[in-house]
Parts: C-alpha cells; sequence; structure tokens
C-alpha cells in the first residue's frame, strides 16, 4: 500500500510540474532572469504550491497518518553550515541549467541527452555525499564532553 501511495504522490507531483511549465528548463531560466526578459509564471506555481501545502499541513497535524503509526516531524529546526552549503549549491546548479531534481527526473522521459547527463552527475554527488557521510562519522559527531555540558544546561 505505502508504495501504490508512492506511486500516486509521485505521479501527481509530476504532472503538476508537466502541467506547469516547470519541466521546460528556459521557463526556469525565464524566472531567474530578473534583470532581462523575466518571466513570473514560476512564481505563482510556488505559491499556489505553497498554499496547498500550508493547508495540506494543517490538516494533517491534526489528524493520524493513515499508512503509517505516526507522523514523523523533522526535529531539527536550526540552520548549520551543511544546510547553508547544500543551499547554495542547489541554487548554483538550478541557475545554470534549470533543472532540479523533480523536473530533471520528470524530463528523464524526453530522452534528452543533457537531461541525462545531467541526472548522472546529480546521482553521482548524491553518492559521493554519502560517501562523504560514511567516512567521516566521528569527525562531525559532537564530543562526549560537549553532549554531557549541554544535557546539563
Amino acid at each position: 500500500m505505502m508504495a501504490l501511495a508512492s506511486f500516486a504522490c509521485g505521479l501527481l507531483f509530476g504532472l503538476g510540474l508537466t502541467l506547469s511549465g516547470m519541466t521546460q528548463p528556459a521557463k526556469v531560466l525565464g524566472f531567474l532572469d530578473v534583470l532581462g526578459a523575466w518571466d513570473p509564471t514560476l512564481a505563482f506555481v510556488m505559491a499556489s504550491a505553497l498554499a496547498v501545502t500550508g493547508i495540506g499541513f494543517a490538516l494533517v497535524r491534526r489528524s493520524q497518518p493513515v499508512l503509517a503509526p505516526q507522523c514523523q516531524w523533522p526535529t531539527r529546526t536550526g540552520l548549520d553550515r551543511n544546510l547553508v552549503a547544500g543551499s547554495l549549491l542547489f541554487g548554483a546548479g538550478w541557475g545554470l541549467v534549470g533543472l532540479c531534481p523533480g523536473p530533471a527526473l520528470a524530463n528523464l522521459a524526453t530522452l534528452s541527452v543533457p537531461v541525462i547527463i545531467f541526472v548522472i552527475a546529480m546521482a553521482a554527488g548524491m553518492m559521493l555525499h554519502d560517501l562523504w557521510q560514511r567516512r567521516a562519522p566521528a569527525a562531525r559527531a559532537p564530543s562526549g564532553a560537549a553532549v554531557a555540558a549541554a544535557s546539563d544546561g
């Protein structure tokens, strides 16, 4: 049942991207070209998505999940170096080619060579990140003294 729900959500997301034109890199780059031929349609797509998501979150917070024993809300709320660096890299990639992961995966259906190269590079970056995370967990973990001091506070 979880796989079917995941498929339905992915299909709905891909359909929304396609209908809104957000799978077209030129459309996205037009939105990012604020000093040239700016295309504001992406702003309307984002605002609509935020409105629907806001209503959805308000409803979900008051109910029990259908396919899980409980909601799994994020516990981290602060900004850190990894979040800022990742955001900068994501924005740079998006601004350079007009694609982010969702539209790139949807665009694989076009068999466009630049999109295929982008998705391969994106997957390679994700794998390198995972490798980096596995190789140095001790360097990023807080020390025992820092944890103890933080729990005493």
